[in-house]
């Protein structure tokens, strides 16, 4: 059975994980995509009930999760149907096999597997806008650090790797964690290899990127509005 919810939010009411969709456990994608679910959702409605953003926050939730629910959908049909075994299945299944013995098809299909491609629609910009943000080994002032790391309080992270100095949030320090950092590696994101790196990235607490900086501010507060609430006092 394969099914979803054509709507993840009506009024007060928000599904998300087995309530949003349920499919074949082909794939073993079922309780990552809850939880993606419950992660994009979690920090969104936090901040609604909170008071720091307008409750139209949560329409991002359903515009974010919906087409991956549906593209897991897609998946867990078409491993079902491979899972068969007839003379078509059978020469489908081979043929398959044999795209994935290359690089490029190999990497797309674990992306999607894994879910470490998934892109929200943020708008035109960096590679990295809307993906997930890579775990990278960061050196900063006091020490190294991890990136996942610094999402472990929730909150959103703006990482600098430019002068200290360039970017200024103070009035949404409340919210957000300036994080001056350097990087010396290069950027690679699954599926897409190897991009630009950028001079400053902000990152939401479900880890996925909101703004990217071109060595400018431009844009920045406006994705921290939209994201994260209108500027408090300095």
């Amino acid at each position: 059975m394969t099914r979803q919810a054509a709507c993840y939010r009506k009024g007060r009411v928000l599904l998300a994980g087995d309530a949003a969709h349920v499919h074949s456990p082909t794939g073993g994608q079922g309780l990552n995509t809850g939880v993606q679910d419950a992660v994009n959702l979690g920090w969104k409605l936090a901040q609604v009930v909170g008071g720091t953003s307008p409750d139209s926050l949560l329409d991002t939730y359903q515009a974010e999760r919906h087409p991956v629910g549906a593209r897991v959908q897609r998946t867990t049909m078409a491993l079902t149907a491979l899972s068969r075994s007839d003379a078509r299945i059978d020469a489908l299944r081979e043929t398959i096999s044999e795209l994935l013995s290359m690089d490029e098809p190999r990497k797309r299909f674990a992306g999607m597997i894994s879910g470490l491609d998934i892109h929200y629609d943020l708008g035109e910009g960096h590679p990295l806008l809307g993906r997930r943000m890579p775990d990278l080994d960061l050196v900063t002032a006091d020490g190294p650090l991890r990136v996942f790391t610094l999402l472990h309080g929730a909150r959103p992270v703006l990482l600098n790797f430019g002068e200290p100095g360039g970017l200024e949030v103070a009035t949404w320090a409340d919210r957000v964690r300036l994080i001056h950092a350097g990087y010396g590696g290069e950027w690679e994101l699954p599926v897409l290899g190897v991009v630009a790196a950028p001079v400053a990235a902000l990152v939401r607490p479900d880890g996925h990127v909101a703004w990217v900086g071109d060595g400018t501010d431009a844009g920045l507060s406006e994705a921290l509005t939209a994201w994260f609430g209108p500027p408090g006092a300095a």
